[in-house]
């Protein structure tokens, strides 16, 4: 485990526990109480162990049906731990847009729109390309095509899914066409 912040909530004989065992399982173990629980919820990498479920907050693990064996209370919380990394690298933003890898969404405010595998790719290799992409250049690296094949496959799926986001967002600038090919606009 690299380090990972523990927080044991209101729970000090686990905290004990784990204190004494820290040297072999490599975490930074804090304690805290109803007074400052907030701030470590707020907290980058961190799972919260506690008896109660806390409402609203994701990273925690409810511990209430004992006797629990360590070497399984180790195995939770490092499944935990690869959870939270896991999904703490399945979200990008692009612009004003949130993307989950994972579930392949598109998500501004409260409204989503789920995308196909090619249609997240392109959008991923378009925000990434420093200058236009060219539609042989999506062709060859996103679909796997051959550059110089006559197919207007992706200008479709292109235009069909600037016409997705249309009109989910009602935004018909996110994907940029040009005489050379396609950008979005990376905001500064």
């Amino acid at each position: 485990m690299n380090n990972q912040k523990l927080i044991i909530y209101e729970f000090e004989e686990l905290y004990r526990i784990l204190i004494e065992i820290n040297n072999d399982v490599n975490l930074i173990i804090k304690k805290a109480s109803k007074n400052d629980i907030s701030y470590f919820i707020s907290q980058p990498n961190t799972l919260i162990l506690t008896q109660k479920k806390i409402a609203g907050l994701d990273n925690q693990i409810i511990f209430n049906d004992f006797p629990v064996h360590i070497v399984k209370l180790l195995e939770k919380i490092n499944t935990q731990f690869l959870k939270i990394n896991f999904n703490k690298q399945s979200d990008i933003m692009i612009g004003s847009y949130k993307f989950n890898l994972n579930s392949r969404e598109m998500s501004q405010s409260n409204l989503k729109l789920k995308l196909t595998e090619k249609e997240i790719n392109s959008i991923i290799y378009i925000f990434n390309s420093k200058d236009v992409v060219k539609i042989d250049e999506l062709q060859s690296k996103v679909w796997g095509y051959q550059p110089k094949l006559e197919t207007h496959t992706v200008e479709t799926h292109i235009y069909r899914l600037r016409k997705k986001i249309s009109k989910k967002f009602h935004d018909e600038n996110f994907i940029l066409t040009n005489k050379s090919g396609y950008e979005i606009v990376k905001k500064k």
